[in-house]
């Protein structure tokens, strides 16, 4: 089966694009070892990919990308609509007949000399009532085989489209023509002229001059968030930035948690989960991404629309996260990672020293003083299956019933340890003024605060108060079956800057203390951030430096006053769109506070 197989409208759109992309060769890549095998070989003899050491790191590969093009370029991501108040403050608006003149003379003969990669892919289980199909069309067969290996790439998506199931249109160029004797380069880019342009209206994506990660893999930010939290609105889900996690209590109960942080925030590492605390245990469903849907008994369920993960090396180690790198121990694509003389991968944060000899992700000798060996926001990308902790439901079809959601995010102060919102409404508030320093997953300065409603901020597709009003409306209509809404925060640092909380496996405990809240087995106290665990409520027995209670949770007057102050200003920006019924919730929230205070 081929594109000659393709219905009329396939074969249509595809014939349209190739008119004006000029590819020297088209291809439908579906995924297969043969196929697969064929384009690594390929990249190598390119200097695109680099092969490690099978011993160490079985049919696993390095690339480097341009130092220019090594993060999500928030900057260049557009959405375009006919009216700019649709896409809202929070996004970058573009006019959508401008953007499409613009980017079709950038797309024009932009693929000459190069193969057009045509890739059938499903985000969502494949014929479930999630799945949500589509065609990448690109030029960069390392964004092919990537993938591959992050969503469902294959002949059951092409024959789904085939007959009939819509999809959704996106192209990917990297924008470098080859002239018929021009030499290639390893990671061909068009950094200047990047585009990422999403047109709701028609469901469309098109991704000009990068090839890295959610620039170009179409699939995972650009679909399953920007354009899905679209249709998630008129259709009444939600398309949210969160990982699913399962939880298995002493007592072989089990619960679902869905939980949202902004990137490089430790979503992988809760999401591959191991307790410090005896008897629990916990098990992956998703790392980033979560489709929620009101299931036929009217429960939130969740999936994990992708099939692989995208994560953060730096700062993963086999103390931090075992999980994580017992799955990219073979069959893994790292990008921008430094390599070891014995043909291995290296990052800062790992558990061994960098040995002598390293080479950076620069491609140069190692020396401290000229900065990391790794580049911050180096990744792997790697299947989910090959992870040892990946639940059996992972692929259920209709998705798991969700008892909780957790909203977090990098606060050295402020926000405590964990609270429980003390309604879906005043949680809703919460997850919309929800803030976080940022870090290197996107592009400009790290270590600023902002404010990230739901850790959506880069990701919604349509205006931020529109999207605050629609978890509004999906809490309504769930009613008394909706999860229970949760803040956390394991970034709190002391006064010499030292981390309060140990973080990775203890986090169970706080997990612990939210199923005791679920079953009505912990009263809790009231805190200006809802319900927060009373002193000695929280299990922190076996901890070698148990914190205290205030460091944890502890809040000043001025500090509560600074924060809701900046929140209001926050929410100001979003309006006339921004619910006002939220603003009585967090007044009533403010009132609370001052009768906590006494």
């Amino acid at each position: 089966m081929g594109i000659a197989d393709a219905n009329q409208d396939v074969q249509r759109w595809i014939d349209e694009w190739v008119r004006v992309l000029e590819p020297a060769r088209v291809e439908l890549y579906l995924g297969e070892r043969e196929e697969t095998d064929r384009l690594i070989d390929g990249l190598i003899a390119q200097g695109t990919l680099r092969p490690l050491d099978p011993s160490r790191r079985p049919r696993s590969y390095v690339a480097a990308s341009d130092p220019r093009d090594v993060a999500r370029l928030e900057s260049r991501t557009v959405i375009s609509t006919d009216d700019p108040d649709d896409a809202g403050p929070t996004n970058h608006w573009q006019d959508p007949t401008a953007m499409r003149e613009r980017l079709g003379k950038l797309f024009a003969g932009s693929m000459r000399g190069r193969t057009m990669y045509v890739i059938p892919f499903a985000m969502g289980v494949v014929g479930s009532p999630f799945a949500v199909y589509a065609i990448e069309l690109t030029d960069s067969a390392y964004v092919a085989v990537s993938m591959a290996k992050m969503a469902r790439v294959g002949r059951a998506a092409w024959d789904a489209i085939l007959g009939g199931a819509p999809f959704v249109p996106a192209v990917h160029s990297v924008g470098a023509p080859l002239a018929p004797s021009q030499r290639d380069v390893a990671w061909p880019c068009d950094p200047d002229n990047t585009w990422i342009a999403h047109f709701p209206a028609t469901s469309e994506i098109w991704s000009y001059g990068s090839g890295y990660g959610g620039n170009a893999l179409l699939g995972k930010k650009c679909l399953a968030l920007r354009i899905a939290s679209v249709h998630a609105r008129e259709e009444g889900w939600l398309a949210e930035h969160m990982l699913i996690l399962k939880l298995t209590s002493p007592e072989q109960r089990t619960y679902y948690i869905a939980a949202a942080f902004p990137s490089a925030c430790g979503k992988t590492n809760l999401a591959m989960l191991q307790p410090s605390v005896p008897g629990w245990r916990a098990e992956t469903i998703g790392d980033d991404i979560a489709w929620i849907r009101p299931g036929p008994d009217g429960r939130l369920r969740a999936v994990n629309p992708e099939y692989g993960f995208f994560g953060v090396a730096p700062g993963t180690s086999r103390r931090t996260n075992p999980v994580a790198m017992a799955t990219i121990s073979h069959d893994t694509i790292f990008t921008n990672v430094a390599v070891t003389p014995d043909g291995d991968v290296w990052w800062e944060g790992m558990d061994e020293p960098a040995p002598s000899g390293l080479i950076t992700w620069r491609g140069e000798p190692y020396d401290p003083a000229k900065g990391p060996a790794a580049h911050p926001n180096a990744r792997f990308t790697v299947e989910a299956r090959q992870c040892p902790t990946i639940a059996p439901e992972w692929e259920d079809p209709n998705g798991v019933p969700l008892d909780a959601i957790v909203f977090g995010g990098r606060r050295r102060d402020t926000v405590p340890l964990v609270a429980e919102a003390r309604s879906w409404e005043h949680g809703v508030w919460l997850g919309a003024t929800m803030a976080s320093e940022t870090t290197a997953a996107a592009e400009g300065s790290v270590g600023r605060v902002r404010r990230d409603p739901f850790a959506m901020l880069p990701f919604c597709g349509y205006h931020m108060g529109d999207y605050v009003a629609h978890w509004l409306e999906v809490g309504a209509r769930a009613g008394a079956k909706a999860p229970r809404l949760y803040v956390v925060n394991w970034f709190r640092r002391d006064d010499e800057g030292a981390f309060v909380w140990p973080g990775y496996g203890e986090n169970a405990r706080v997990l612990a203390w939210i199923v005791d809240r679920l079953e009505g087995r912990a009263q809790g106290v009231s805190h200006p951030y809802g319900t927060v665990p009373a002193p000695g409520e929280l299990d922190l027995a076996g901890m070698a430096e148990a914190p205290s209670w205030d460091a944890l949770f502890g809040i000043g007057d001025e500090e509560w006053s600074r924060e809701l102050e900046d929140a209001r200003a926050f929410v100001a920006t979003l309006a006339p769109r921004f619910p006002a019924s939220l603003l009585d919730v967090a007044e009533a929230a403010d009132r609370a506070a001052d009768t906590d205070r006494g």
